[in-house]
């Protein structure tokens, strides 16, 4: 009976614990993860500023760059006051529309155009670097849309599918979610009953969006190189424009598949690695 009557509470609110483990330390984490907020936040907006500021900078590179600087600008805002909040005053309450919103909009959909905005911008510098013939060609806005289109599609299509998935889930477990936002698994391994589907729905959106954009704008970065070297232009233009992104990308992939696979194999991750593994990939590229 009493195992019944456990079962059969469903929980709609929750209350986001990450680091709680930490004790009377965790209000200190405000300090350096409002510090990482604060930088963000300052280096982005004056970049955006510089960028619509001056009309030398108009060009399709730097419009990539003045919106993946909005990404970064507004991809904390949608996550890191709550957690310096909950730091301070052991506050995290959020309900499971709120969770779902959250994770779709505010975590993995906006998040996914930190891989997606530097696949387009590769195909700048592939045009630019490889093709300059036809740069202004397919660079221009309405021959650029193609390009564009398709990855808004996919992004859209995979992350509204798992959220909805999680969406119709029941909550039996525990309302504590042990992390400092909504993270897809963090939340999805307190249901009841089976959720091998949102699993895997998870991983080919790990797979299918980070994963190949990396591989796509890797794969045209050797072209890029290899066009360098063979054309006898200065090595330093390829490396200026292109290894920031890749470092990026590769730091920024690296956290997050790692956060994404603790969740599906066998490991002796503690609760407090795995939740700072998560914020570091979505904050350390802003």
């Amino acid at each position: 009976m009493k195992n019944l009557s456990v079962q059969n509470i469903l929980f709609t609110d929750f209350k986001l614990n990450g680091f709680y483990s930490l004790g009377e330390w965790r209000p200190f984490l405000f300090i350096p993860f409002f510090l990482m907020f604060l930088l963000s936040i300052t280096a982005n907006s004056i970049l955006l500023y510089l960028i619509i500021g001056q009309k030398s900078l108009h060009s399709p590179m730097y419009v990539l760059i003045g919106l993946m600087a909005v990404v970064d600008l507004i991809l904390p805002i949608f996550f890191v006051p709550n957690m310096l909040v909950s730091f301070l005053f052991n506050w995290g309450g959020i309900s499971l529309v709120g969770c779902l919103i959250q994770i779709m909009f505010c975590i993995f959909y906006v998040g996914a155009f930190q891989s997606t905005l530097p696949l387009w911008m590769a195909l700048d510098r592939y045009f630019a670097i490889c093709k300059p013939l036809y740069y202004h060609k397919y660079m221009a806005i309405p021959s650029f849309l193609k390009f564009v289109v398709v990855p808004l599609i996919r992004n859209g299509f995979l992350n509204i599918s798992m959220v909805s998935m999680a969406g119709k889930l029941t909550f039996c477990v525990t309302n504590v979610i042990d992390h400092c936002f909504c993270e897809h698994m963090a939340l999805v391994q307190l249901a009841c009953g089976d959720i091998s589907i949102n699993n895997l729905v998870g991983l080919l959106t790990a797979l299918l969006i980070p994963t190949f954009d990396f591989i796509l704008v890797t794969g045209s970065y050797v072209v890029i190189f290899v066009s360098v070297f063979k054309s006898g232009m200065g090595q330093m233009k390829a490396i200026n424009t292109c290894i920031t992104h890749i470092i990026v990308m590769t730091s920024g992939l690296s956290f997050a598949l790692i956060a994404f696979m603790s969740y599906r194999i066998r490991n002796n991750f503690s609760t407090n690695s795995r939740v700072f593994v998560s914020t570091v990939y979505l904050l350390f590229p802003s």
